[in-house]
């Protein structure tokens, strides 16, 4: 996530918010009350939303709705944003984060802290960037923090191959269980785009993809 986080409050303008996203080069900022809990976002689909309603004359094309204006005339946060948003924590998986990314369509999401407080926001790029660890940094994790944590597995029986993330497991675990969960594990460290089973349980080819 990128933290701290950029925010506005729900009075702050339309102006205002152009500013911020140009200057911090982001697409959308969580609008948070007094105590930094979060109210909606705004993003740049909502702002342009309000730039197209503006009037045209030589347009040929209606203009779309656009959020109403506050009592003052002025377009805030609070006229533009999207209310509800849909939140991580810190905890979340990369896995997690870029599933309710992709099933609400979101760019971007706020991520919370226990007292439920904006401390960051996660976006697209932030999750795809897992994808640039280097391949000795993948394997080191795989066999310091993965393998070598695993009651009744050896690292040192275990063959790890890291090439552009694609990481080839090979050798013995002592029992055929222990195959699915070195796999799931495996999958599960940041960076790693596929993992190819070659391990065998006891001395017998496993039988778990």
């Amino acid at each position: 996530m990128t933290s701290p986080v950029v925010r506005v409050a729900p009075e702050t303008g339309f102006r205002e918010i152009v500013a911020l996203l140009t200057e911090y080069d982001i697409t959308g900022v969580p609008v948070v009350d007094a105590d930094g809990r979060p109210l909606g976002v705004v993003s740049e689909a909502d702002l342009l939303r309000t730039l197209a309603a503006q009037e045209d004359p030589g347009a040929l094309l209606p203009a779309p709705e656009s959020a109403p204006a506050g009592p003052g005339g002025a377009v805030t946060a609070a006229d533009l944003m999207t209310t509800q948003p849909v939140c991580t924590t810190p905890d979340t998986s990369i896995v997690a984060a870029a599933r309710l990314m992709s099933r609400h369509g979101l760019k971007r999401l706020p991520v919370l802290d226990e007292g439920r407080r904006v401390i960051g926001m996660v976006s697209r790029g932030d999750l795809l960037r897992v994808f640039l660890r280097e391949d000795v940094v993948i394997r080191r994790e795989i066999v310091e923090e993965v393998l070598g944590r695993i009651d009744g597995v050896s690292p040192a029986e275990i063959g790890v191959e890291v090439d552009q993330g694609r990481v080839v497991l090979s050798g013995t675990v002592p029992e055929a269980h222990l195959v699915s969960i070195v796999l799931n594990l495996c999958r599960s460290v940041d960076g790693v785009v596929s993992v190819t089973d070659r391990l065998d349980a006891g001395g017998a080819a496993a039988q778990v993809g």
